[in-house]
């Protein structure tokens, strides 16, 4: 399984890739959506992003629309971000993420919506 992680911060970009790695996941990484749309088309096959909201150049909301209009429909999409508020999700979910991750989460939280997206098993 491979993850591409879509996030402006390198702290978070390596704390998520810690957690996928003890699950097995091996993970790719972008600094911002444009980053990450070139690493989708060009880096092979994907099974998971996880993608952050507010980042330059292009944010998690034009990311996320321009993935799904771009025919990548089996990968699944963790919308992972600060943006807490009803609005965003249902902008998120709308525009075809599968899960929403607020920050900052725990272990478990992380866990769960993995396995909600069917990803791992559950209580692993």
């Amino acid at each position: 399984m491979r993850a591409l992680i879509i996030d402006d911060s390198r702290f978070v970009r390596s704390y998520l890739r810690g957690l996928l790695h003890d699950k097995g996941i091996d993970c790719d990484e972008a600094v911002d959506g444009q980053a990450g749309l070139n690493r989708l088309h060009g880096d092979g096959r994907f099974d998971l992003v996880l993608l952050d909201w507010n980042m330059p150049v292009m944010n998690g909301l034009e990311t996320l629309m321009r993935i799904r209009e771009e025919g990548f429909n089996d990968l699944k999409v963790l919308m992972v971000t600060t943006e807490a508020e009803n609005d965003f999700i249902v902008r998120a979910l709308e525009a075809g993420a599968d899960e929403y991750l607020m920050k900052p989460f725990d272990h478990d939280a992380f866990d769960e919506k993995l396995a909600m997206l069917g990803l791992v098993e559950a209580g692993l």
